[in-house]
């Protein structure tokens, strides 16, 4: 059973809604400040002889008899091409041309959405090829840039273009299906936005409309169409080529992100075999660069203009020699270097998650992951994440287990994971397990969740789960427990329970249930 259209019609309202008035925000602010010197705005045939929407920003007093670095930023999805004005401005004042353009099928550019397929990679190389003919860039000093869908076509272009030398993909994928269909779930509300702002401000293609249709619709029959579609747009599966070609890679993402979720970026990065670097910070999808795209302090931009920088001028910033894995604690909200990803949650602690608990599906138990957007911001600005009673969570709809309380605190740095056995009495159910930091009232703060899909199992015979929760840096204080929660409904996840589907979760003597937690060392 899937989440009624209704709801996934109100969901998308509400998320495009707020991302066009972001949108909007970022696209006027910028523009409405002085223009620069050097800014003009021109047509780029793109691949096809698409015509992109672009503008470029040159140095003040540019010298034709020199060359300069080249920073190309493809814009975010749904958001006009003036969307990186104000950081193009300053790239261009300390040295770099800038190229920003449209991608195709949104706003003024032509052709259709083609959600970083073969054109929109394409089209990167074509906006390279006419920045070298009618600027004073610099062929061996190319670097691109961008948010959320600019990030995962830089990573893309990256595979495809050698003269590429680096890439900062902010708020990005990797894994486009490990993102929106991970645990093999249908992330409604993310979908919902990404459906919604792309038909208001572009012109989906006939394959974006048909996937779209067919993921909400839950067409499992089409869905190794739908895992080969998110490969082909996938830098993960390039990843061959991204190190061959060698460019310099720094990854940015937030621990909160509901439209492209942290995992997928650490699995990508421990794959890369280059100069590389990966940040996370707390907050929901884009909402860490949100302010540098305003031209006002931010520690993404101001790691991106460092990394291009060092990477593309020489010059000795010191970035090379930091630890390339920075995380900004949800809890704290200070740095933590590690020499890569594996050394982030040396230890683990494990909770056994002990007896026997039957949950019925369908309901809601009240514990979820919150709203997207609205849930993350809170927790990135006032560290408030969705919060449960746990002591009041109906049992007949909602598993739980606790640890005992702590006598230090908990520093959980990474990915937690669960490992159980499940009985189903129908072949197809949802789960979603949740991970809570439990005071002495019993109110509970949402530490991470993630949910789970199953298709074709026999009714009554048991099975394995095997779950990565979303990855984290949230501190657990003294004298507080870690609980789990797993029950079938989230406002997040499209469910897939038959009417009266019961769950049953065990732990077998030979194989028994647990959850590692991944800890910091003290």
């Amino acid at each position: 059973m899937g989440l009624p259209r209704k709801a996934l019609r109100t969901t998308a309202v509400g998320a495009v809604s707020a991302t066009l008035v972001a949108g909007t925000a970022l696209g006027l602010a910028p523009a409405a400040q002085a223009a620069p010197t050097g800014i003009r705005f021109v047509d780029i045939t793109g691949d096809g002889g698409t015509v992109l929407k672009a503008n470029v920003v040159t140095p003040a007093n540019a010298d034709d008899s020199r060359t300069y670095p080249l920073i190309v930023l493809p814009t975010s999805w749904g958001l006009p091409q003036v969307q990186y004005l104000a950081q193009a401005q300053k790239l261009a004042d300390s040295g770099y041309i800038v190229l920003t353009y449209n991608v195709r099928g949104f706003w003024q550019s032509g052709g259709e959405i083609e959600t970083a397929g073969p054109p929109d990679v394409a089209d990167t190389s074509k906006v390279i090829d006419w920045a070298l003919a009618n600027t004073p860039a610099d062929p061996k000093r190319i670097g691109v840039a961008g948010v959320s869908y600019g990030a995962g076509i830089g990573l893309l272009a990256a595979a495809h273009d050698k003269r590429i030398k680096a890439v900062s993909a902010m708020s990005g994928w990797a894994d486009l299906i490990g993102s929106i269909y991970s645990g093999r779930t249908q992330h409604s509300q993310a979908a919902a936005l990404l459906n919604g702002a792309g038909t208001i401000t572009g012109r989906p293609s006939a394959e974006l409309q048909q996937v779209f249709k067919d993921f909400f619709a839950s067409n499992l029959s089409k869905e190794p169409e739908l895992i080969a579609w998110g490969a082909k747009r996938s830098a993960t599966t390039y990843i061959d080529k991204i190190n061959a070609n060698g460019a310099a890679i720094m990854l940015a993402n937030a621990w909160g992100d509901t439209v492209f979720s942290p995992n997928q970026y650490a699995d990508f990065y421990e794959k890369l075999t280059g100069p590389k670097r990966l940040e996370y910070r707390p907050g929901d999808h884009a909402t860490p660069e949100v302010t540098g795209l305003f031209g006002l302090p931010n520690d993404v931009w101001k790691n991106t203009t460092r990394w291009f920088d060092h990477y593309l001028r020489g010059e000795n910033n010191g970035i090379e020699r930091e630890q390339p894995v920075q995380l900004k604690s949800r809890s704290t909200g200070g740095y933590e270097g590690y020499p890569d990803w594996k050394s982030v949650g040396a230890t683990s602690r494990k909770i056994a998650l002990g007896g026997t608990s039957t949950i019925r599906a369908n309901v809601n138990s009240g514990a979820d992951g919150g709203i997207i957007f609205l849930s993350s911001i809170l927790d990135q600005i006032a560290r408030l994440p969705p919060m449960a009673s746990i002591p009041l969570l109906p049992r007949r709809y909602a598993a739980v287990w606790q640890s005992e309380k702590y006598a230090s605190p908990q520093r959980v740095r990474g990915t937690a994971k669960l490992h159980t056995t499940v009985t189903s009495t129908k072949e197809s159910g949802t789960l979603v397990a949740y991970l809570y930091d439990v005071g002495p009232l019993g109110l509970g703060k949402l530490v991470s969740n993630a949910p789970f899909t199953f298709h074709g199992q026999t009714p009554g015979k048991p099975f394995g789960v095997d779950l990565e929760l979303f990855s984290t840096a949230y501190d657990v204080p003294a004298g507080h427990r870690l609980a789990l929660v797993v029950d079938t409904v989230d406002p997040l996840y499209i469910e897939h329970n038959p009417a009266g589907a019961q769950l049953t979760f065990s732990s077998p003597a030979a194989d028994p249930s647990y959850m590692s937690v991944p800890l910091r060392e003290q």
